[in-house]
């Protein structure tokens, strides 16, 4: 194995950057996103070691050629203890049984209820830990369908050398995620509604880091997926839960309910990396885009239609690029134009043959809203569990897309369900009450501003507030 990657850009034009300077930077100078020039690898025997650790000292194993040259594997294990100390299970993300060879692997243990935790409560500390080598401060700009503010708060909350702005799309993100965010009482945490999408919060947040002048002012940063350190401590999940039921001497199969294609594709580079993985499918709700690529070859944007599982009411993947790289033999010049066709004609259409290979390894499905109520239902009459509507989307996916049921199937449990009361409660009739640290969740004081959907307001209010100026 390598001692130091570097990573390049998806769209070629970039430089390439060690580690440190991708956390800080999240998006490449010349709009794409960064990946390692070479796949770390894990043998078999790389893997059957990691029987019985415990999660953090998987996650240390697992992430450390991702941050050699950034982080020695000493500081990156004192990062892990105290990233995962907090959680509320000692398995960090524990695998519970709901049928015949079949798993839900539960990523909701963490402050904020979510899967963003798991690699959010990590970043926030790799945030501090390069910015006080180099005496230097960053301001963060996100864009959130739900989850990732939060958990992108929390980890970023009072931090000195950090000020963290997220942008939500006003009215379209439950009111447990919300208040998670808003409520939020730190000088250096800014809630910002916006009059649109999760898609034109994601366009505001990509044209800022296009402007160079804004981003080397404000040190701009990001803690999207579009963040290559999230998607690598994503990755540490699906190992654990994989060695868990068996591997590497057993294959497994994975089903990952899917909005901007991050979740996912940290299983894609878990495989890449030597996880001897069946099949990945990819759930959606109705904002069913990457359904009709894989079905067509043709990358097409239509609107957004609210559901109820809101963290996924996505047309524009980002993480899909990441993808499309791969599959394009790693030609950048191939990804910008393809993101060049979707900038002006709100599509593009991938060369026949490139996604045959993706094929074999990913499925793709949607789910409908009574499908998913279904699945909640379901869930809690044959085990008495309640999931959430993104993990019901995840499961009626994956059970459709089933490949041999000899080898275990583990759907990703996303949200903790009391995150979304209503829909839980609709399709079971039991309404979930938040754990005990949140309790009081529904009477805590708010505070975000709202803006119009406008990059030049969006850009004076952080200019206005960042303390990196």
């Amino acid at each position: 194995m390598r001692n130091r990657l570097s990573y390049i850009s998806t769209r070629g034009s970039a430089p390439a950057l060690g580690f440190d300077d991708v956390l800080l930077a999240g998006l490449a100078r010349d709009g794409g996103l960064y990946v390692p020039d070479a796949w770390p690898q894990m043998s078999l025997s790389d893997i059957a070691a990691l029987r019985g650790l415990d999660y953090a000292t998987t996650a240390t194993r697992v992430m450390a050629p991702f941050v050699a040259g950034g982080l020695d594997e000493g500081e990156l294990a004192g990062l892990t203890r105290d990233a995962y100390a907090g959680f509320d299970h000692a398995a960090v993300a524990p695998l519970s049984q709901i049928g015949a060879n079949e798993w839900v692997l539960e990523l909701y243990h963490g402050p904020t209820l979510a899967f963003k935790d798991l690699a959010l409560q990590l970043v926030g500390r790799m945030f501090d830990a390069v910015l006080e080598k180099r005496g230097s401060r960053i301001t963060v700009v996100g864009a959130t369908s739900g989850d990732t503010g939060s958990a992108a708060i929390e980890a970023c909350r009072d931090r000195d050398n950090v000020d963290i702005f997220m942008l939500h799309p006003a009215g379209r993100v439950s009111e447990v995620q919300r208040r998670q965010m808003t409520t939020v009482q730190a000088s250096n945490v800014y809630n910002v509604a916006i009059d649109g999408t999760f898609d034109d919060c994601q366009s505001l947040v990509k044209t800022l880091f296009a402007d160079h002048a804004l981003r080397d002012r404000l040190n701009l940063s990001a803690v999207n997926s579009i963040n290559w350190a999230r998607v690598a401590a994503q990755t540490v999940y699906y190992v654990t839960a994989a060695v868990s039921l068996g591997s590497p001497d057993r294959t497994v199969a994975f089903s990952v309910p899917t909005g901007n294609f991050g979740d996912v594709y940290a299983g894609y580079v878990a495989q890449r990396m030597g996880l001897p993985i069946e099949r990945l499918v990819i759930a959606t709700n109705v904002n069913d885009i990457l359904v009709r690529c894989f079905r067509t070859g043709r990358y097409t944007v239509t609107g957004v239609v609210p559901t109820i599982s809101p963290s996924m009411d996505i047309q524009v993947s980002s993480n899909f690029e990441r993808l499309l790289f791969d599959l394009y033999d790693r030609n950048g010049a191939s990804i910008a134009g393809l993101m060049g066709d979707l900038g002006r004609d709100g599509a593009f259409e991938i060369e026949r043959g490139r996604l045959a290979s993706a094929a074999t390894l990913f499925r793709a499905a949607e789910v409908s809203e009574e499908d998913t109520l279904a699945a909640m239902a379901d869930m809690y009459r044959t085990t008495g569990k309640l999931i959430d509507p993104h993990t019901a989307v995840g499961v009626a996916a994956g059970r459709r897309e089933r490949p041999d049921p000899t080898v275990p199937l583990i759907h990703l449990s996303t949200a903790h369900p009391a995150k979304f009361p209503d829909a839980v409660e609709r399709a079971t009739g039991v309404r979930p009450g938040l754990p005990a640290p949140l309790a009081d969740l529904l009477e805590r004081p708010e505070r975000y501003d709202r803006l119009d959907n406008d990059v030049s307001a969006v850009r004076a209010y952080i200019e206005s507030r960042s303390r990196a100026v």
